[in-house]
């Protein structure tokens, strides 16, 4: 029968297979590496070392002694990161004196802030989400062209349960393609608190509203570029948008509606022909939609054998002579 796994924890802990085992190496003077590899925390925090004559043995190092190294080698850490403060502060110096005439003045915040790089923009919307206190009102578009990282997944689920747990709300926008997302499905069975979501055919690019005081928007294509924005007119204005998008959306959690398909037209049939109406391509009009190209394709190879057209341009003409958008202008 095979060892448990050791469990994983930082310098700071010891575990009780590891406390156990070094009593034990105490008691006896020395135990065999095949059982210290059961604690390999105690190599690590310098309370077993091999005997001299024997390396496949290890004996116990006094306590006091081991946290004396792993005190000096903190305190190394430390003193480096005085001495980086020092290089950093040197290397800016005449970059401060170049740019004093742009100081804010003492206490102020800028109104308009732009953030560049995925690490700086994460760190960005936590140190603000760490403050918030009532409310996230998000926007988050799929983009069949990008996938996020799992560690990303990660980081946005903890900020929002942690402001869950302080008694906000979150208020999240998708798009229709992604109410049965394994990983949007994934966050909504771990989240706790006061969270809904609803999606739309479309929605903007991606938003955060933090207590309807903070919002981050992209500030490039390609998102690698974010501006913070505090200015009170434009967060109203941003805040006007969800609420009018948030009412004419359909709820996904905690309650679950089906968009209404009217007919024998589906509604994402009817927003990609509104779309086709308008000229858009393919690819444009499943990037608008969420979804890969050749879903698109499909919805309007069946768009295209209801209506009975056998062309792009015959498409266009018959979606007009249908009616289906005005069904839709009915139903909303």
């Amino acid at each position: 029968m095979s060892a448990a796994p050791h469990p994983e924890h930082g310098l700071e802990a010891l575990c009780p297979a590891g406390t156990s085992l070094y009593q034990r190496a105490l008691r006896e003077g020395r135990i065999s590496g095949a059982e210290a590899a059961a604690a390999p925390c105690l190599l690590r925090l310098g309370l077993l070392q091999p005997t001299v004559t024997d390396m496949d043995v290890l004996e116990p190092v006094a306590a006091a002694v081991a946290l004396q190294q792993l005190l000096r080698t903190s305190a190394e850490r430390v003193a480096e990161e005085r001495r980086h403060e020092a290089r950093l502060a040197r290397a800016f110096e005449p970059l401060l004196r170049a740019s004093a005439g742009l100081v804010q003045a003492a206490g102020e915040t800028p109104t308009l802030r732009v953030h560049s790089g995925n690490d700086r923009i994460n760190q960005a919307i936590s140190h603000v989400m760490a403050d918030a206190m009532t409310e996230c009102l998000a926007i988050h578009p799929h983009h069949t062209h990008t996938r996020t990282p799992p560690e990303i997944h990660q980081l946005a689920y903890d900020r929002d349960q942690a402001l869950l747990d302080r008694g906000g709300r979150i208020r999240t926008l998708y798009q229709h393609t992604l109410r049965h997302a394994p990983t949007v499905q994934s966050r909504y069975e771990r989240l706790h608190g006061d969270v809904e979501a609803r999606t739309l055919n479309e929605v903007t690019e991606r938003l955060l509203v933090f207590d309807r005081a903070v919002a981050f928007i992209p500030a490039n294509k390609e998102r690698t570029l974010a501006l913070e924005i505090r200015h009170p007119a434009m967060l109203d204005y941003l805040v006007t948008v969800f609420d009018r998008l948030w009412h004419l959306a359909t709820p996904m959690y905690p309650e679950v509606a089906q968009p209404p398909a009217p007919g024998d037209i589906t509604p994402r049939q009817r927003a990609i022909a509104a779309l086709l109406v308008e000229g858009h391509t393919d690819t444009a009009i499943a990037d608008r939609l969420g979804m890969n190209v050749r879903t698109a394709r499909l919805h309007i190879a069946k768009l295209a054998a209801t209506l009975g057209s056998e062309s792009r341009a015959q498409l266009g003409y018959l979606i007009g002579e249908s009616g289906i958008l005005k069904q839709e202008e009915i139903s909303e």
